[in-house]
């Protein structure tokens, strides 16, 4: 099997969530999202706390030992804190060795191109997930849903997930549903109000 080197998709999935998180409004930060158990402050500190768990993984540290939110962060800096994190993950990642070194990450030890590909498919659903909660300002680039789909699917191949995922089950995509729905819905995810 040709491994797909996640770095430049990693590298864009990042952009992509910057560019997204620069148009939370206050007012929205309260909101719901489609993952229940956040509200968008939650989501974006999950974000923050996600990414710079990666980038401890890239630098060679424990990154279990990282936790997965961001706290004590400033409503009108989520941004700028996000900005700081993914330069550091894209920085952490920058070397080939990081690719093929075992890495420590929530579901096991894996090479780094299986856990950055992994971290690809987390933010791209959170993505989505902020997108779904905000109205959808940007149009998202359905490449790196398709990315994170194909990863999801070979990640948690089984439609019924347990406690310990943290993704519910695989629910139903409409017919002829984008990338981005597919992958919701693989992660057992539905737009709000659906």
């Amino acid at each position: 099997m040709d491994i797909i080197d996640p770095r430049p998709l990693y590298a864009r999935a990042t952009e992509q969530a910057a560019a997204l998180i620069k148009t939370v409004r206050p007012e929205q930060l309260s909101g719901p999202t489609p993952c229940a158990e956040f509200d968008v402050r939650t989501l974006l500190s999950h974000t923050v706390g996600g990414t710079r768990r990666i980038a401890v993984v890239g630098e060679g540290g424990d990154g279990l030992a990282v936790h997965p939110f961001a706290d004590g962060v400033e409503d009108a800096e989520w941004a700028a804190v996000y900005d700081e994190a993914r330069t550091r993950a894209l920085k952490a990642w920058e070397s080939d060795e990081r690719m093929t070194a075992p890495v420590r990450v929530p579901w096991g030890e894996v090479p780094g191109h299986a856990a950055l590909s992994g971290y690809v498919m987390e933010l791209v659903t959170h993505t989505w997930d902020l997108a779904e909660s905000i109205g959808h300002p940007h149009e998202l680039d359905p490449e790196l849903a398709e990315f994170a789909l194909t990863t999801a699917r070979r990640v948690l191949p089984d439609p019924r997930r347990d406690a310990d995922t943290p993704f519910g089950d695989v629910i139903e995509a409409p017919e002829g549903a984008d990338a981005y729905t597919r992958l919701a819905a693989w992660l057992g995810r539905a737009p709000l109000g659906a």
